[in-house]
């Protein structure tokens, strides 16, 4: 991060447009209960093997799962997300935000990052420049200068662990147990909202669903196969393939 910088919203609404923002597991029943569609992002990685990225060992290890795939067990990272291929159903026409004091936690958090490993850039932001030249210290001395904001991070890192085994068993629930891997690209999928409130509202037990992964490079699959996971290439239907 960058050592010294300053922020201050300038309500543009940028950030609310063309973004879909990842929800806890309880922001996920309120965002289907009010009517709004929730996107599924996954990928997935072997411990010690494809798709670990060794210096995010903890991080991503914590917020993982594992599920059967082929031979050996795979771990799946899940992301539950409100779907905003446009503007926040919630902006009004003056771009402000109808649900402010009942937002999503990475709203709240918003510019920072919540990944640890990856670093607050202003030019990657959709925040206009002269967001990053007002306002309070939001870094200082490579930290978070606002203690509340920084706890705000770690609720979501906390909650990505507390949610993961949720959130694979509501996969595993609806049938979405095709993966992507780490690093090479997401599986995402439109669940139908009705189907997904329900399996929400009461978790279902992990029923040990076998997972599949997606990959499209031949030498890819050969190594994943090698290492006794099970994979498919063949066009998706039920969900899309976001390579990298």
């Amino acid at each position: 991060m960058t050592d010294n910088l300053r922020f201050a919203c300038t309500g543009c609404g940028k950030c609310c447009t063309g973004h879909h923002v990842p929800l806890t597991l309880d922001e996920a029943r309120q965002w289907a209960a009010s009517g709004g569609q929730v996107v599924v992002l996954i990928e997935a990685f072997v411990a010690d093997g494809p798709g670990m990225p060794e210096e995010q060992r903890e991080h991503v290890l914590r917020r993982s799962h594992p599920v059967a795939c082929g031979d050996t067990v795979a771990r799946v990272s899940v992301t539950f997300a409100a779907f905003n291929p446009g503007r926040c159903r919630n902006l009004d026409d003056n771009d402000l935000c109808t649900i402010y004091d009942a937002r999503p936690l990475v709203c709240r958090i918003y510019p920072v990052e919540i990944n640890p490993h990856i670093p607050l850039r202003p030019e990657n932001k959709d925040c206009p420049t002269e967001a990053w030249q007002q306002g309070p210290a939001l870094i200082h001395g490579s930290q978070l200068a606002d203690a509340g904001l920084a706890a705000l991070v770690e609720a979501s890192r906390q909650a990505d662990r507390d949610d993961i085994a949720a959130k694979v068993a509501v996969c595993q629930a609806l049938g979405m147990t095709t993966s992507a891997l780490k690093g090479n690209g997401f599986t995402a999928y439109l669940p139908e909202m009705g189907a997904f409130a329900t399996a929400l509202a009461q978790v279902p037990e992990d029923n040990g669903a076998r997972w599949t992964l997606h990959v499209q490079d031949e030498a890819l699959t050969a190594s994943l196969r090698g290492v006794g996971l099970s994979t498919t290439s063949e066009t998706p239907v039920y969900y899309a393939f976001i390579g990298f």
